[in-house]
């Protein structure tokens, strides 16, 4: 697949010819930003309400000539662009989880927290490595990835990804761009999904930034109030493990990075697990290690889940558990995590032959990663905990073998942050609280 093409005259080369200097160059610039956010399709995705922002036009240049002209853009990895303010998900991981929910030819892709594509152009590769005809490769064009992307720069970046790789319309279309940038949580799925894969933004609760008549600007907790939903929450892990139930067509498949939270929080984190298990097959959850996100610290799991009809009893017979966090210890500079590394975790998994698992953990082998946990075993948990783990903690047992000390203070440093931040949280709520106690006084 090729990429859409760009208007003859709007090009890097034209922008890089030697006669282009000084204002010229700068309006030059200028005009092609204008033209390209006109363009339908991809391109004014891309480009659309797009500035100049560099007013040197020698720094202009050298940007044009000496960095973007002799990068190799399509050969990048999807989560080369850090510094947006958001979790990118590790390419290892990010191909672990396609291999094992394995999206097939004809089928929707939805990612409806997209970052800057990776998810969803692991799952073009996937499908591309079928033998397609003529109108399955069209549909896996045009038809068959969506995402949804909150941050309009971060859309921009996942919309050149995808352009890149030759994915969505050309121009004016009948088909619209794979991307859109919107509040995934705000209305409930026009979409519906064969497969969802997606890692949220991390951050506890949603919240929207008001300005008072002073001029002060502040936080509010936002809460959705959705008829799909099971419970009203602002914390926002929650609210996206509901709206991805609801985007799955049912015998839908679903893989959600969640942190820990998600997994132990009482209130409305009881109610969503409990409706979960109910009327999906939660049937595979991954522990993850920390040290492995563009965020240190992070401790996350994935969940993996399938819609299922309307039934009596409850879907989810048994949940099988991966423990890839207790004595493994990753970092993002000398040791990170490979895709070899997961590859047991999918071996265990067994895609497509499910029901075909065997446990690797027993009693006379306490050390198996690899666990199951029946329905009822986890229904009689507190709170109806999947906070599972059953490994022994080495560094809990011999002081020999703690981590490196840099390490133990990152994570204690993480520690006292994630609290911090909690902390906050509830003093936005009592601030909120009091203020609006005031007013109505």
């Amino acid at each position: 697949m090729s990429c859409p093409t760009i208007p003859e005259g709007y090009r890097r080369a034209g922008l890089a010819a030697p006669q282009m200097e000084g204002a010229e160059l700068e309006q030059h610039y200028r005009d092609t930003l204008r033209e390209l956010g006109k363009q339908g399709g991809m391109l004014g995705l891309i480009f659309e309400k797009a500035l100049n922002k560099i007013q040197d036009p020698a720094k202009l240049r050298q940007l044009i000539v000496e960095l973007i002209g002799k990068e190799n853009w399509s050969a990048m990895s999807a989560d080369v662009k850090g510094g947006t303010g958001q979790y990118f998900t590790p390419r290892p991981l990010i191909q672990a989880i396609v291999d094992c929910v394995r999206p097939a030819p004809g089928e929707i892709v939805v990612d409806p927290a997209c970052g800057t594509g990776g998810f969803l152009l692991a799952a073009h590769e996937f499908l591309k490595g079928h033998e397609l005809d003529r109108d399955q490769k069209k549909h896996l064009r045009f038809e068959a990835l969506h995402g949804v992307e909150l941050v309009p720069n971060v859309a921009r970046l996942c919309g050149m990804n995808l352009y890149l790789h030759g994915i969505g319309p050309n121009g004016h279309s009948d088909h619209a761009p794979p991307i859109r940038t919107d509040d995934a949580l705000r209305d409930e799925p026009d979409v519906h999904a064969d497969v969802v894969i997606t890692n949220p933004p991390f951050g506890k609760k949603s919240s929207i930034t008001v300005v008072n008549e002073e001029g002060d600007t502040g936080r509010q907790s936002l809460t959705y109030n959705r008829p799909d939903f099971w419970t009203t929450t602002s914390n926002k892990q929650l609210n996206f493990v509901q709206h991805v139930k609801s985007l799955l067509k049912i015998h839908g498949r679903a893989a959600v990075v969640v942190p820990d939270n998600v997994l132990f929080e009482g209130g409305a984190g009881e109610t969503v697990r409990k409706n979960l298990l109910q009327e999906c097959e939660v049937h595979t959850l991954l522990r993850l290690p920390t040290g492995i996100f563009y965020a240190q610290g992070v401790k996350a799991n994935v969940l993996f889940f399938d819609r299922k009809p309307g039934a009596k009893d409850p879907w989810t017979k048994t949940l099988w558990v991966y423990d890839l966090r207790t004595n493994k210890h990753f970092t993002l500079k000398t040791k990170r995590m490979t895709r070899a590394d997961l590859d047991d975790f999918v071996a265990c998994y067994r895609p497509g032959d499910r029901h075909a698992r065997e446990a690797t953990w027993s009693e006379e082998t306490p050390d198996g990663r690899w666990r199951p946990y029946t329905y009822e075993e986890i229904i009689a948990r507190d709170k109806v905990s999947l906070d599972l783990f059953w490994l022994r903690d080495d560094s809990l047992e011999d002081s020999a073998n703690l981590p490196d000390p840099h390490i133990l203070a990152q994570e204690i440093a993480d520690d006292l942050r994630s609290a911090l931040e909690q902390i906050e949280d509830v003093l936005g709520d009592l601030v909120q609280r009091a203020d609006s106690g005031r007013s109505d006084g």
